[in-house]
């Protein structure tokens, strides 16, 4: 159980942190990280860390698959931690 733990905290940093990224590199006009790559780790447990960039950083907030998607994927994030946790509980 302490492994599920961990692997969220590690992807919802590094989530948030491409989120910072990007937006810096939007700021310069330079390589960015892709939109994929970004609902990528959303969808792997990030939505929160990804959410968080999104409202700390103010990036992507007048994008509505990113309004709508990222929280969407944060509440089928929840819902699989739910699964995952209550079936190591009954192991």
């Amino acid at each position: 159980m302490k492994y599920v733990w961990i692997y969220l905290a590690l992807v919802n940093v590094v989530g948030f942190f491409l989120m910072k990224h990007d937006k810096e590199q939007s700021r310069r006009s330079r390589w960015r990280v892709s939109e994929r790559r970004l609902f990528t780790y959303a969808a792997v447990g990030g939505a929160l860390g990804v959410w968080a960039g999104m409202l700390a950083f103010r990036h992507k907030t007048k994008h509505m698959s990113f309004v709508l998607g990222v929280p969407a994927l944060a509440v089928v994030n929840a819902a699989c931690l739910y699964l995952i946790l209550a079936r190591l509980a009954d192991s």
